[in-house]
């Protein structure tokens, strides 16, 4: 049997507004500008990814989002869903996704049904193997999407905002995927947390650099990656839909952070 090379890494905090949705949509980018080939699972019913990369739902134009593919749980139903993401030339041909809409919330009603956790593997499952990385942008929550999320992904990775309620989110979001008992309901034993990451930090802000500081004591020295730094342009970029280069000159600082943030996923997830 051919080994599977897809490697799988859910995005979460159990605390909204930390920059998942900005760090899945630019670090995709950057792993696409790198060679990679990138698959992105939406699996917040507030679809900000989806949108972010040029996949917003349009009732005149529906699409098959990650809703449908979780309700079937067939394995092989996620092809089903897969379309390229909006932006033009190699991101167009690298970047794939299966986009959500709101009523993906639907699927939450279904949390107590036997074996639903696993819904999402299974319509993956066969699907994946040839993108080199597939993406989970998780709802800011420890609930049964997350979940679903978890029980496909082999690593987790928390995005922090440093300040209090963002250091806390990630923290729960660590302890639930360290939890034997968790990942044995879940069918994944395998899932591990890999890093925490920090994200929309303002080197002006006193309360950022002190949360900062004690970011190694609480995950590990060696968890806590490099920091991403917030600035405007990401939010422009996020506005029109649209990557980091097409901002021009103005995008390159930023372009280059998550270029760093993709070369270590590429070596860390081996």
């Amino acid at each position: 049997m051919r080994k599977r090379k897809n490697k799988r890494v859910a995005a979460g905090n159990n605390k909204g507004g930390t920059g998942k949705s900005g760090w899945v949509a630019n670090v995709a980018a950057a792993l696409a500008d790198e060679g990679c080939t990138v698959l992105v699972v939406d699996v917040d019913p507030q679809a900000n990814v989806s949108r972010r990369l040029g996949r917003p739902y349009r009732k005149e134009e529906p699409l098959v989002t990650t809703a449908e593919v979780i309700k079937s749980g067939e394995v092989g139903a996620a092809a089903d869903g897969i379309v390229p993401c909006g932006w033009s030339g190699i991101y167009a041909e690298r970047i794939h996704i299966i986009p959500s809409r709101f009523d993906l919330e639907n699927r939450i009603s279904e949390a107590a049904v036997i074996g639903s956790r696993g819904r999402l593997a299974r319509a993956l499952e066969g699907v994946d193997d040839d993108y080199d990385f597939t993406l989970f942008d998780c709802q800011p929550s420890l609930g049964h999407l997350t979940q679903l999320a978890l029980a496909a992904a082999r690593w987790g990775v928390a995005l922090v905002e440093p300040e209090y309620d963002g250091v806390e989110g990630a923290v729960r979001f660590r302890d639930f995927i360290a939890s034997e008992v968790n990942r044995k309901e879940m069918g994944n034993l395998d899932l591990a947390f890999a890093a925490a990451i920090p994200s929309m930090v303002d080197g002006r802000l006193a309360g950022h650099a002190h949360h900062l500081t004690s970011l190694p004591g609480i995950f590990g020295e060696s968890r806590v990656w490099e920091s991403i730094p917030r600035r405007s342009v990401i939010k422009d970029a996020a506005d029109e839909a649209q990557p980091l280069a097409d901002q021009g000159s103005r995008g390159n600082e930023m372009r280059e952070v998550y270029k760093t943030a993709a070369l270590r996923m590429i070596k860390e997830f081996a």
